[in-house]
């Protein structure tokens, strides 16, 4: 029997199980709450993480890794910040017949890996056999994938045979993939892409108005580039779906809650207290550690994460980080 597991259950997890429901006989997804994995199971719908949507009958629910021996295709998308953690846990489970959709934006606090990187760190770690990864990304807001409105990603691997066939399984009339050859750059555009939205929310808690957004978006997508091509990722990646696509829904959506959480800074709470309440992940504010060490570490300029950076971990005031970007040495713009 053809089979799918989904390693990570929330939003974008089921969106994606979703998006393979016809493509395969059986999906199983792990989350981590048993309880809730049943009460999902019985409900036929993740009201927590994705509300309103009808969970195809060959989807299933539960808290064992066991489904994962011997499934077709895995898909990652634990958040950030656990990612090692549940991977260290799953890897023995994995075969190198296996392909392995990495679909996790971020990179972990620490060790400045990409997502990739931390599977094939674990994996080597443990010795255990690694799958043929390929990375998944782009503007693909969970809420939206779910209800199957038109959507367009890029699968990237060095490994051009493993990109085609993720692409096969996911690519559908309303949910288009392109392949790439490039996957640090993918992660890096699809990482990055949550801080400089942190900032567009803030802009938008201040009420600085679109010229204010749109020259962020763009610096920020100059940053993104900076950072990655320092890394050795393609300069042209950034300016396609991983990069600027995914920027620009990330920063202008009501889905986006990178861009809400920033807006909420903007007037005036802090990270501090909204993290004891918000339930669900914001990739940005784990990233954004890692875009200034990485900075520091690859000597590139990143002055849009910096302020993030400060806003949300040295209570800056937002109005002063804005006043700091904006008076700036003056330069040439490319």
């Amino acid at each position: 029997m053809s089979r799918a597991f989904v390693l990570g259950a929330g939003g974008w997890g089921t969106a994606l199980a979703q998006t393979l429901a016809d493509r395969y006989e059986r999906i199983d997804l792990w989350e981590f709450d048993p309880a809730y994995a049943a009460e999902v199971e019985a409900a036929r719908e993740n009201t927590r993480y994705l509300p309103g949507v009808t969970l195809a009958d060959n989807l299933h629910f539960g808290s064992s890794l066991e489904p994962m021996r011997g499934a077709a295709l895995l898909v990652l998308s634990v958040p950030s910040d656990h990612f090692r953690q549940v991977w260290l846990k799953a890897a023995a489970l994995a075969d190198p017949s296996q392909i392995a959709v990495v679909a996790t934006k971020g990179i972990e606090p620490g060790s400045l890996l990409s997502m990739r990187q931390v599977t094939e760190a674990v994996s080597r770690e443990l010795g255990t056999p690694l799958p043929r990864l390929v990375t998944l990304s782009g503007p693909s807001h969970a809420e939206e994938v779910g209800r199957r409105l038109p959507t367009t990603v890029v699968t990237a691997s060095p490994d051009a045979e493993a990109a085609k066939l993720a692409q096969a399984a996911f690519n559908h009339e309303w949910f288009r993939v392109y392949t790439s050859g490039d996957p640090l750059g993918v992660e890096i555009g699809g990482a990055l892409k949550n801080v400089v939205a942190l900032a567009a929310g803030v802009l938008d808690g201040l009420g600085m108005g679109d010229n204010a957004k749109a020259a962020l978006m763009t610096r920020g997508l100059a940053e993104m580039t900076r950072l990655g091509v320092a890394m050795g990722a393609q300069p042209a990646t950034f300016a396609g779906l991983a990069g600027m696509g995914d920027l620009v829904v990330t920063c202008m959506s009501r889905h986006s809650r990178n861009r809400g959480i920033g807006e909420r800074l903007g007037r005036g709470e802090k990270w501090s207290e909204i993290s004891k309440t918000f339930r669900q992940a914001v990739e940005g504010t784990v990233t954004a550690r890692s875009a200034v060490e990485l900075a520091a570490k690859y000597k590139v300029e990143l002055p849009i994460a910096a302020e993030v950076h400060a806003v949300l971990y040295q209570d800056k005031d937002p109005k002063q980080a804005l006043r700091d970007l904006l008076t700036r040495p003056v330069k040439m713009e490319a």
